[in-house]
């Protein structure tokens, strides 16, 4: 009687033993076993219906920068950059044209008695063998880095109304007579003409390399 009793006790503590082994391993499993993914809920319609989503494209986001759970502030910042690189574009294409009609600012570029229009248009203006001198190109630099800093920036507590609004409280030209709909109208026309704009200097770089004629701008 003492021998089966032993014998069953034995078997009782390797079973439990077994039991907390196996356990002990379920655990360490468990603790390297991947996270519960948490549902995302995507922000993308919530961008849907912001200015710019017009006809004929609507919302177009053909990179999936806005995809995902994202951001009010990553929003902005997007659309930062690109006010900023219209009005870039804009004043890049409009010197284009206006430099190969032949209008030029007179004087001289330098001390030694280099005019403006004596230099190449678009991209050779910039390199090439006929190009603006190093010192010449510093000094572009330079004076678009000090707007950059000084002016080209939105000021936090001076009264701007949006996104890319640079007036900082002391440029206004009329803005604050307009009603809420028609500065809604012209802020989509800025960006409507700033990504045209960008399209536009970009055909006219490309075509620029490529040569040949092309209306309005003349020979490439």
């Amino acid at each position: 009687h003492i021998v089966v009793r032993y014998i069953m006790s034995q078997i009782h503590f390797r079973t439990n033993m077994k039991s907390a082994i196996i356990a002990t391993i379920i655990g360490s499993a468990a603790a390297f076993a991947p996270a519960p993914v948490a549902k995302t809920t995507t922000s993308l319609n919530a961008f849907e219906d912001e200015l710019g989503a017009q006809p004929p494209l609507g919302f177009f986001d053909p990179f999936g920068m806005l995809s995902g759970d994202v951001t009010q502030e990553r929003f902005d910042r997007l659309r930062y950059v690109e006010i900023k690189h219209g009005r870039i574009c804009q004043l890049a294409f409009l010197g284009q044209v206006v430099t190969r009609g032949g209008l030029h600012l007179p004087g001289d570029i330098d001390y030694s008695g280099d005019s403006f229009d004596s230099f190449p248009n678009g991209v050779a203006a910039l390199f090439g063998p006929d190009s603006i001198p190093t010192a010449g190109l510093v000094q572009i630099v330079a004076f678009i880095g000090w707007l950059e800093c000084a002016f080209m920036r939105d000021v936090e507590g001076t009264g701007n109304e949006h996104v890319g609004d640079f007036r900082n409280g002391y440029i206004d030209f009329g803005w604050d007579d307009f009603d809420e709909e028609e500065k809604l109208s012209k802020r989509a026309i800025e960006l409507n003409n700033g990504r045209a704009a960008m399209m536009g200097i970009l055909g006219l770089m490309v075509h620029e390399e490529l040569g040949g004629t092309l209306p309005v701008v003349g020979d490439m």
